[in-house]
């Protein structure tokens, strides 16, 4: 399967939300292609962004 994003109107907020998550673990991300990363630079924001989710996710529940 391609990596490609299902829903294309989502990947504004996709790339928006990645550039947050690397800020706050302190990866300097560039728009466009950030293929000179660690494996664990890009791990790091990989994590700090499920983190988000969950975060987010649990809250939703709580607040049901």
């Amino acid at each position: 399967m391609a990596n490609r994003t299902l829903v294309p109107e989502a990947k504004a907020a996709l790339n928006k939300f990645k550039m947050e998550a690397a800020s706050e673990v302190g990866v300097n991300l560039s728009h466009g292609y950030n293929g000179d990363l660690t494996a664990r630079q890009a791990g790091s924001v990989g994590g700090q962004m499920v983190k988000k989710m969950i975060t987010d996710a649990q809250n939703a529940m709580k607040h049901k």
